[in-house]
């Protein structure tokens, strides 16, 4: 599966760099989406079947690199564009990224059965039953870790998606902030670097401290920098920092809910469920819009960072009060 998603990332990019048309370039986004999704929810459903014991701080570590690996190549593609044209850029970087994930794909492997006995004790609760696909979709715990990442995802991708133009609203994207750099320049690269932190970080707090009390302690730090981004983001360095605390506490969502659905619904059907929850992801880009309407008809982005805030300060509560003891209730049958 994983050779396939690269292979297929491959064809995206060739795709793009031979288009000539709006569909064509779509139609690459198409192929190279598939492939992206491949090579992700493999590696993911991968991660916590192997390390049982600290399943958090391996899914974090496997989409940190899903993160690290377009932070490190944004520059490489911006020089190979300006020297020889975006055609050329997307050609060999596509047989590059797609032709070496395919070859490594055949160093992985699924652990065989009894292989991981020897790891340390879970600190964290476990079930000891696999559910099937359609047992976890008739699940109402599923359900609600599907609500709660739409949320969560939502809030932040209103934010994350808007950076660019927040910034240029508040008439600080030209500032200089330090070291030469600019508030916007700034900010994109420090966000990169918190947002691919956050999900081994997250990821490994919670396998001491439990999945709800980590979501509600990211998510709750999440509420207050949505809430300190629209309140003082018009100070350069504030808007650097209060962005980079959103990244901080939104990227540890593919550690968190990936580990999460594990611990619930087992790891034989690992991959499937994980994907399946996966498309909440997909599901929250259709609030994003939301955001630019908030802000059309208040003329400010204060009351979408109130409506992101409020997001996540209820998906605290989902956490606590809700998501737990549903899930204790099921672990606790068994």
């Amino acid at each position: 599966m994983v050779a396939f998603g690269g292979i297929m990332v491959a064809l995206g990019w060739i795709t793009n760099s031979y288009a000539q048309s709006l569909e064509m370039l779509y139609f690459g986004a198409v192929l190279g989406g598939i492939g992206g999704g491949a090579v992700y929810a493999t590696c993911v459903g991968q991660a916590v079947k192997w390390f049982p014991d600290r399943r958090g701080l391996a899914v974090g570590l496997t989409a940190a690199g899903y993160g690290a690996g377009a932070a490190i190549s944004v520059v490489p593609i911006r020089e190979v564009i300006a020297a020889v044209g975006y055609e050329s850029a997307f050609f060999w970087f596509g047989i590059v990224q797609g032709g070496l994930t395919a070859i490594l794909a055949w160093l992985m492997r699924a652990p065989d059965p009894g292989e991981t006995a020897g790891a340390a004790a879970p600190k964290v609760a476990q079930t000891q039953t696999n559910y099937t696909p359609l047992q976890v979709l008739s699940n109402p715990v599923f359900w609600l870790l599907y609500i709660m990442f739409i949320m969560v995802s939502a809030s932040g991708l209103m934010a994350t998606a808007q950076i660019a133009p927040i910034a240029k609203d508040f008439n600080i994207g030209d500032s200089i902030v330090f070291l030469g750099a600019t508030t916007l320049s700034a900010a994109l690269i420090i966000d990169n670097v918190c947002n691919g932190a956050a999900r081994p970080l997250f990821g490994w707090i919670s396998d001491y401290i439990g999945r709800e009390y980590t979501m509600a302690l990211a998510f709750g730090l999440g509420g207050l920098a949505y809430w300190l981004l629209g309140s003082f983001g018009y100070m350069p360095l504030g808007f650097v920092i209060f962005a980079a605390l959103i990244f901080l506490t939104w990227g540890e969502i593919f550690s968190l809910f990936p580990s999460t659905c594990t611990d619930t619904f087992g790891t034989k059907f690992a991959t499937v469920n994980l994907s399946l929850l996966y498309t909440a992801k997909g599901t929250s880009a259709f609030l994003v819009p939301v955001a630019n309407l908030i802000k059309s008809s208040t003329g400010s982005w204060h009351m979408v960072f109130v409506a992101t805030a409020i997001m996540n300060f209820i998906v605290v509560a989902l956490a606590l009060f809700v998501l737990k003891p549903m899930r204790r209730r099921m672990l606790a049958k068994g």
